[in-house]
């Protein structure tokens, strides 16, 4: 059996200009990195919600979904429309309030509040973009944490000893 070894000491001229690393690809994103891609990707859907609804269009994204026909039992892909409801609503005195969510629990942003007043529809999308900005900036990591924990100790079950 033949192996096959690579001469590390002299690099071809054709590649001697470009910068090399012994670097290894990590296996997966971290947890902040992940926690902040679910969040803008959400954020991503509401924007293009409120922009359709806006506009007087449909907003409609489709996820694909494997089914099992029960006749035949033939497995097959098809395309099925997400459920998106809109993180945003009209109170009581006429406001709009936007409502950041992470999965079914609502953000608190600032201390003990958790709403966003706005005073037009107008301000919707320009909102929804700022705060975008801000969670791929990093500047929610620690709320998204705190959100991201309290929800996963909900679904733990006790141990008994």
């Amino acid at each position: 059996m033949a192996t096959l070894t690579l001469n590390t000491t002299a690099v071809p001229a054709s590649l001697a200009k470009l910068n090399m690393s012994d670097v290894k690809k990590p296996t997966q994103l971290p947890a902040v990195q992940m926690r902040r891609n679910k969040l803008s990707n959400k954020l991503w859907e509401q924007v293009q919600l409120a922009t359709a609804m806006a506009n007087g269009t449909a907003y409609a994204p489709t996820h694909t979904r494997t089914v099992t026909d029960k006749q035949t039992g033939e497995r097959k892909t098809v395309e099925l429309i997400k459920r998106l409801k809109p993180w945003w609503f009209t109170a009581a005195d006429g406001t709009l309030c936007l409502q950041v969510r992470y999965g079914v629990q609502v953000i608190k942003i600032a201390k003990g509040k958790n709403t966003i007043n706005l005073a037009s529809s107008g301000e919707l999308v320009p909102t929804l973009n700022l705060i975008k900005q801000a969670v791929e900036a990093g500047e929610l990591d620690k709320l998204l944490a705190t959100t991201a924990s309290v929800s996963c100790s909900r679904h733990m079950t006790p141990v008994n000893v």
